[in-house]
């Protein structure tokens, strides 16, 4: 739909200080029409958060004017609490955690509270519910338990409770980071939709590609507005953006690697136009070189040791109460894979496939009720064995920052090491490793809670890392982090991997699946598909792999669809390898010069 002239939101030199002189945001002004559809993006600790929070009403600024849905509710002499009050009815907000939004234990409930604490009648309170659970395709969990849920199924419930509201202006702070590919696009359509349909958008986000479908595109940076406008204008300043720690969507940075191995191509945000030029440019199609195969993607390609360290035969496990006459929920059923000693394996799934519930096995926090799990030689149903585990697999969760506690960093990391009962001088030395090696070196005095997001988890992690476990288990880790955050992590995670840990990542990225050595995906709590990245992203696995709600990692998609157009190149599974195939493609210059 159209926007029209009309503001729905606006700010006007907006300030906002957080405790310890944190100013969150610094003089911000800013418009929306209604019905605009703004993808806002910035480094984590921006401000993006923060203004997520001005805009729907949760927060007051302490200095500047604040206009929600027709209300002034801030001014320099205070906040209008009956005007905030009026203005929340047509606002709504998804939060980037779903825990903080949740507040009931039955899912129909849950998504049924914001309407009726609107008033509205409960004829139409259930027919909104039903809709919208439909929506994100949770409609056979209206009567689970939301704390039973998966990460991703969580944040479902928690959209499906914000649209239940109807609000005409609609806030997203990071809603896919937790989502898998399908759930992630699902978010997406929801957002097109509702904006044919009217509904103000803002949405928040680290996906670039996201942003593609934007009206407008804000970027913020040390809670000020930096740069703005159409996304291909946005997106134009590559230079401005990295320095933000930010990059351009793939279809962009494409076109940069492209153009850098001398092909006379255009920079654009617009995949038509890249694919066109591309297929219009090209001389005689030629066969891939061997250093263009498939393999040739993998960063992490030496080969790994057959010697197994995690084994699971036949394994299964359910959720539940213990007691016969209550019903269990399965999440594992007849698993089967080894993981070699020194290797890096991805597991991927879609939400509620059973990933987190089989890291909590890796690490004996949860044990089989089918079938065995041998880590290290040791059988994890042995209560004895089990025990030996511990320090030996390092288990970082989904959201490490909440494990942190202490009064400063080097005492957080030095936790599980003083449990270890070591000698102080080896704590000090394993701290000290740990903290250099993710990069909080010189923060050793820093109060963890000061920190920002990504520090902090790269303080959790680091703690675990002081441990110097042989199994390093990871859930998500790169999951709401800035692009820069994401490449830091990952630099650190192949350094760990290189000093012979064996690694295991759960991730919703097949990008980062495609770098590892082995992926194994689940699907309904069964391993669909396992295998070299090579062997389990291809052109033939493509069907299996969405109807399981996943996809192909963005360089081989592209790579098919410049087969498509007629090109014989590999199945790339990186954009470097892909950009090479499409170069060697290229006419050389001398053939163009004299137009043969």
């Amino acid at each position: 739909m159209p926007t029209t002239n009309q503001p729905i939101l606006s700010l006007a030199h907006v300030t906002l200080r957080y405790e310890h002189g944190i100013t969150a945001l610094d003089d911000v002004t800013l418009s929306v029409a209604e019905g605009e559809r703004i993808c806002v993006l910035g480094p984590n600790g921006s401000g993006k958060s923060t203004l997520a929070s001005v805009l729907c009403g949760l927060l007051a600024p302490d200095e500047g004017l604040v206009n929600l849905v027709g209300e002034l509710v801030c001014t320099d002499i205070g906040a209008d609490f009956e005007a905030y009050g009026r203005a929340r009815r047509q606002l709504g907000l998804v939060f980037q955690n779903p825990d903080d939004q949740i507040v009931t234990s039955i899912v129909e409930e849950d998504v049924a509270f914001g309407p009726e604490n609107l008033g509205v009648p409960s004829e139409q309170i259930g027919e909104r519910v039903r809709r919208e659970l439909k929506r994100v395709a949770l409609e056979r969990y209206a009567k689970a338990d939301p704390s039973r849920l998966s990460g991703g199924q969580q944040q479902r419930v928690a959209i499906a409770g914000a649209l239940a509201m109807e609000p005409r202006v609609l806030v997203l702070d990071e809603p896919g980071a937790l989502l898998d590919v399908r759930g992630r696009r699902g978010i997406m359509r929801v957002m097109d939709k509702l904006h044919e349909a009217g509904t103000t958008i803002i949405h928040i986000t680290h996906f670039m590609e996201e942003a593609l479908a934007a009206d407008r595109v804000l970027v913020m940076d040390k809670g000020r507005i930096v740069l703005q406008g159409t996304p291909d204008s946005v997106f134009n300043h590559a230079e401005q953006l990295t320095s933000l720690g930010l990059e351009e969507p793939f279809v962009a940075r494409l076109a940069e690697a492209l153009a850098a191995r001398g092909m006379d191509l255009p920079w654009t945000c617009n995949t038509d136009q890249l694919l066109e030029a591309i297929t219009a440019g090209t001389g005689s199609a030629q066969q891939p070189t061997a250093a263009a195969t498939p393999e040739a993607d993998n960063t992490n390609g030496a080969p790994a040791p057959a010697q197994p360290i995690i084994t699971a035969a036949s394994v299964g496990y359910s959720y539940g109460s213990t007691d016969a006459r209550e019903e269990r929920h399965p999440a594992l059923s007849n698993v089967n894979f080894a993981i070699p000693e020194g290797s890096y394996t991805a597991i991927v799934g879609q939400t509620g496939s059973g990933k987190s519930t089989l890291l909590r096995l890796f690490c004996a926090l949860d044990i089989p009720d089918e079938g065995r799990l041998v880590i290290e030689g040791l059988d994890t149903r042995n209560k004895r064995q089990r025990r030996l585990l511990h320090g030996r697999v390092g288990y970082v969760m989904q959201h490490p920052e909440r494990q942190l506690f202490a009064e400063t960093v080097l005492e957080d990391v030095a936790y599980g090491p003083t449990n270890m009962m070591l000698p102080p001088d080896e704590i000090d030395r394993r701290c000290h490793d740990a903290l250099a090696l993710v990069g909080l070196t010189g923060r050793e005095d820093a109060s963890p809670f000061h920190l920002s997001g990504g520090q902090q988890r790269l303080c959790a992690l680091a703690g675990i890392l002081a441990m110097n476990p042989r199994i390093l288990v990871l859930d998500e880790p790169t999951a709401g982090l800035d692009p820069k955050g994401r490449n830091q992590l990952r630099t650190i995670i192949n350094n760990i991997h290189n000093q012979g840990v064996t690694v295991v990542q759960v991730t919703h990225s097949m990008d980062d699946a495609a770098t590892t050595q082995q992926v194994i995906v689940l699907n309904e709590g069964k391993v669909l598909l396992q295998g070299t990245p090579a062997e389990v992203f291809s052109p033939q696995t493509e069907d299996v792999l969405r109807a399981s709600g996943l996809g192909l990692p963005e360089a081989l998609r592209w790579s098919m669809l410049v087969q498509d157009g007629g090109l014989q190149v590999g199945n790339s599974l990186t954009l470097s390898q892909l950009a090479d195939d499409i170069a060697a493609t290229w006419p050389p210059a001398s053939e163009v010069r004299h137009g043969l």
